[in-house]
């Protein structure tokens, strides 16, 4: 996802590190959300991915993540999905729970996820 919904940039390189603002359950051709944290994670993730490989980089080179939740009790499906785009050695992780996220899309945000990525030999 290259947009941004708000005053900020979507990814910053300096060096070899690449800091990726927090990516949201929004689909960026309809700019809709899903009411579902399942299908909310796979689109961040998607959304992360895209823009990754945008700069020319991968999922591999992913060392770090944040994870937004606005219920916890999503944690164990979120990781079922998370598991699934990350290989080993996956990334650091913080998973950290909120009150709630920024409405953006058709539904609220029930995810964000936020990334450091390195590329170079790790």
């Amino acid at each position: 996802m290259s947009d941004t919904f708000g005053p900020y940039s979507p990814l910053r390189q300096t060096g070899s590190h690449y800091f990726v603002s927090g990516q949201v359950g929004v689909d960026p051709h309809t700019k809709s959300a899903p009411s579902d944290s399942v299908r909310q994670a796979t689109q961040a993730l998607d959304n992360l991915r895209a823009l990754l490989k945008s700069h020319g980089l991968t999922m591999d080179n992913v060392v770090k993540t944040t994870i937004f939740l606005t219920n916890m009790d999503d944690f164990a499906a979120v990781n079922d999905i998370y598991m699934t785009y990350f290989s080993d050695p996956r990334p650091a992780r913080t998973t950290v729970g909120v009150k709630a996220l920024p409405q953006i899309g058709s539904n609220p945000l029930l995810i964000e996820i936020e990334a450091l990525a390195y590329k170079g030999e790790l």
